[in-house]
């Protein structure tokens, strides 16, 4: 009987690193594939040195020739951030995307150096997409990025909806609300199954309109009498539409400041997702002959990225901008993705510390609103849908719980909820049933500068241990004749003890590993002197100082 598999490579446990394959396999002939979103994941603070996170590309590439098509839902890094990577071991599979979410991934490519990869335009207020046995309709949803996409999917088994990060936004900036009109008349036959955001699901009510807070940024940004320094997320273009907006009101001028954010804001402009003339937008440059109450920065770094914008603002390291007393910050931003909650305090503590009126997330001021259907929005949409079996998604284990819960309060049986983890697989077939298929084995890739996957446990201890405990290098001389050791070995020691301070303690360890390594060769106890070193030191350094540094043993041969 032909099957319909839902593989969740990733992202229904995690918030971030969203993967989803939908695998057609009919009675007879070759299976088909269509991926859903192609994310990266942000590393926890003790990560060390890991730059992204990415998917498990395993799987597409063992079955790469039924790939069809890669279908991106909307413009997140976390949702299309890994093309560049699956592009490396697959460079021919086509991309289909809506407009924006092209710009900011044929950008992404050329930062890659992945030149002439086009991606196919998905047009939401037309017809649907062929991609082998599978026909995908596209529909408008809002979330906190414009030109979002849900997707319904026709199989000759059934039909899905994909719909990730979504909320109900009657009033968002660009104009242009969810579409239920066209997502109910394509619910019309009956859906299989959906998989849909669970992140809201914590959450009472309904998710405010982003319309709603800028109220509140446009009364801070009236009385401030200094220059603002406004950041959000790159990709929100419709918070920048927002801060350009009030700036055109109340006679002030906006800058761009910040590589991601001016080419992110080219982008949209040039594709009329933003607006603006250029007697708002202003550059740097003119920003010298403009009185402080009348400027604004729209700046890059709302995270506290090292490196970016705004941090180098903060550590007074910035090639044109110094913040000054009187200067006003607004993070505009959600204020706890994975991994950057110690940065941002940095950079937010070293801006109040040099004088600046930071408004963020702890003054609880309202000036960020989630891109998450709450409670509500989820019920309006199963309502709306009424699928047979629903996934959660783009949340967590207790995000997935209580998305459940709501499901069953709406009359769906505990057992329609499928609460799946990475590599998990479900299979639907034509009668409107369900089994578990064999599980897939997954990993996260950690990718590290231009390094991918070369970082794994064994390098994060060797990192976590360098970074609290230090290192201490031996350096021991041999007689190149017999290979016995020649006076007392050196020790260096960085990030363990001061050398100039603890000189005749690392000299004592010095003394104590010779004579530990003289009296087993004088036992002829077999072990090589790296390994003597290394245990002998480990265990001295731990009895003496309560810390246990990393042993890196030199020899040499004289």
């Amino acid at each position: 009987m032909d099957k319909l598999r839902f593989i969740a490579i990733s992202g229904t446990i995690d918030v971030t690193e969203n993967l989803y394959i939908y695998e057609y396999q009919p009675d007879r002939g070759s299976a088909e594939i269509i991926v859903l979103d192609c994310g990266v994941g942000f590393p926890e603070e003790a990560t060390f040195g890991v730059d992204l996170v990415i998917p498990d590309f395993s799987y597409l590439v063992k079955n790469k020739e039924k790939i069809k098509g890669v279908f991106i839902s909307h413009a997140h890094e976390d949702h299309f951030g890994a093309i560049p990577f699956l592009l490396d071991v697959l460079p021919d599979v086509k991309i289909y995307s809506s407009q924006l979410v092209a710009g900011f991934i044929e950008d992404k490519l050329l930062d890659y150096g992945i030149r002439g990869k086009k991606v196919n335009i998905i047009d939401p207020e037309s017809g649907p997409v062929a991609a082998g046995s599978f026909i995908i309709d596209a529909f408008r949803i809002t979330h906190s990025v414009p030109d979002s996409l849900g997707f319904s999917i026709t199989t000759p088994v059934g039909r899905a909806f994909h719909v990730p990060d979504f909320k109900f936004d009657w009033t968002p900036v660009d104009g242009k609300p969810f579409d239920i009109a066209k997502a109910a008349n394509l619910a019309k036959g009956g859906v299989l199954f959906m998989a849909s955001d669970s992140l809201g699901a914590t959450s009472e009510g309904y998710t405010m309109s982003e319309i709603d807070i800028e109220k509140n940024i446009a009364a801070i940004i009236k009385e401030a009498k200094g220059r603002i320094f406004f950041t959000t997320i790159s990709s929100n273009i419709s918070r920048m539409q927002q801060a350009i907006n009030i700036c055109q009101n109340l006679g002030k001028k906006a800058i761009f400041i910040g590589r991601s954010i001016e080419r992110k804001a080219e982008i949209a402009r040039t594709l009329g997702h933003l607006t603006y003339d250029n007697k708002t937008v202003v550059s740097i440059k003119q920003a010298d002959s403009l009185p402080p109450d009348k400027i604004l920065y729209l700046i890059s770094g709302c995270y506290g990225q090292v490196g970016s914008a705004l941090y180098r603002v903060s550590i007074d390291e910035h090639q044109f901008l110094k913040v000054k007393p009187g200067d006003v910050v607004v993070f505009s931003a959600d204020p706890a993705p994975p991994g950057t909650g110690q940065t941002t305090n940095y950079v937010v503590d070293n801006l109040i510390e040099r004088g600046a009126e930071v408004h963020y997330y702890d003054t609880q001021e309202d000036l960020h609103v989630s891109g998450h259907g709450s409670q509500k929005d989820i019920e309006m949409l199963l309502a709306l849908v009424r699928p047979k079996y629903l996934v959660p998604i783009g949340g967590t284990i207790r995000h997935n719980r209580l998305y459940s819960a709501l499901a069953q309060k709406m009359g769906w049986e505990k057992e329609q909820t499928l609460e799946l983890k990475h590599g998990d697989v479900v299979e639907f077939t034509r009668d409107g049933k369900v089994k578990n298929g064999e599980h897939i084995p997954v990993k996260s890739l950690l990718v590290d500068g231009l390094g991918l996957g070369d970082v794994g446990e064994v390098v994060l201890s060797d990192r976590k241990t360098l970074a609290k405990e230090g290192v201490v290098i031996v350096v021991m001389q041999t007689d190149k004749t017999s290979g016995n050791l020649v006076g007392e070995p050196e020790l260096i020691s960085r990030g363990f003890v001061f050398m100039k301070e603890n000189k005749s303690f690392l000299e004592r360890a010095g003394g104590a590993v010779a004579n530990e390594i003289r009296a087993r060769s004088r036992r002829k106890e077999g072990r090589d002197m790296k390994h003597l070193s290394v245990e002998f030191l480990e265990r001295f350094f731990f009895e003496e100082t309560g810390r246990r540094p990393m042993i890196l043993p030199v020899i040499v041969e004289k």
